[in-house]
């Protein structure tokens, strides 16, 4: 599919927030070898695309909202939750945006539609369905996105969530980052049908399969399957073909890959797709990218240093927030 030309400020919006997530979460990789991030992480180096193409259809205030898997930063900076707090979160401190309890894989800020991130697979689509099944009866004509991997579609909750999203009709999107691995498994040895969109059809839902690489064509297949949702049609599967430069988490050296692998995606990184398009199209030029690939890089040095001045929670800090 070959999408059409999105707006030349929403192209720079992309572009840049697609800078700032990639050094986030090189910034990240680094802190944690720093021991100043503690826990695990998982980064989503690579599939920059998927999450600036989601984030550009969300309408927050309207409603929408999304939750997603532990490989989430990308999707939570996208979608506006600021360096800061992210930076601060990773660092357990009171100043990030679960005050410092959530950490890596628990990101959430209503403020941008974030509902969470989700460290148990599978766990974020019933959650989605219940803001779907809000929104339906509110009538307010918000959607909920739910994005998960190729591994999730394997696990009952999947099958019962979009099951349930088709029967009654939510507003629901399955957004699946399909980056050829489950963990450390390649997906044509866990799964029988080749494409994971192929499942759809046994929901008689649309199922969509989109250049995970693309911004622009992640996108319009997302922005389609919203207006879809919006007008009372139901759910849409959409499988965008991706790929993670780094390993499953933040030791997995990821040396099942066969050589030459990564270097073919590399060879279509998400950055580079979009800027040299902006570029042949005269919006953008070689100084013009370096500009802002050095202010990514200067943001998120200065939140990383915010983030070290900022105290951790207190003690007593553990007993607030939580249901009795």
């Amino acid at each position: 599919m070959i999408a059409a030309a999105l707006p030349v400020d929403t192209r720079f919006h992309m572009l840049q927030r697609m800078l700032e997530i990639r050094h986030c979460e090189e910034r990240i990789q680094e802190l944690f070898l720093e021991n100043v991030i503690r826990g695990t992480t998982h980064l989503c180096i690579g599939q920059e695309a998927v999450s600036v193409g989601m984030a550009a259809t969300i309408d927050a205030p309207r409603g929408d909202t999304v939750t997603c898997t532990y490989r989430g930063h990308g999707h939570a900076l996208a979608l506006g939750l600021t360096l800061r707090s992210m930076m601060a979160e990773m660092m357990g401190k009171e100043a990030g945006c679960c005050k410092g309890k959530g950490g890596s894989m628990h990101l959430t800020d209503m403020s941008v539609g974030l509902i969470g991130t989700f460290a148990i697979v599978g766990a974020g689509l019933p959650v989605t369905n219940g803001a779907a099944l809000a929104a339906q009866i509110r009538g307010n004509g918000a959607v909920s996105i739910s994005i998960f991997g190729d591994g999730t579609p394997n696990i009952g909750a999947w099958h019962e969530a979009v099951n349930l999203a088709a029967v009654w009709k939510l507003p629901s999107i399955f957004l699946c980052e399909n980056n050829l691995y489950g963990e450390y498994s390649p997906y044509e040895t866990t799964a029988p049908v080749p494409n994971v969109a192929d499942r759809a059809a046994a929901y008689n839902i649309p199922g969509v399969i989109v250049d995970g690489q693309d911004a622009e064509a992640v996108y319009a297949v997302v922005q389609e399957a919203v207006d879809r949702a919006r007008a009372g049609h139901g759910p849409t599967l959409i499988e965008a073909k991706t790929y993670r430069y780094k390993g499953h988490s933040r030791t997995d050296p990821a040396t099942y890959r066969p050589a030459g692998e990564l270097e073919q995606w590399q060879a279509r990184d998400p950055i580079h797709i979009l800027a040299e398009r902006m570029k042949a199209d005269g919006q953008l030029n070689d100084q013009q990218f370096k500009q802002m690939d050095q202010q990514a890089q200067d943001a998120v040095q200065e939140a990383t240093t915010w983030a070290l001045a900022q105290p951790y929670p207190p003690v007593e800090a553990a007993f607030e927030d939580i249901w009795v």
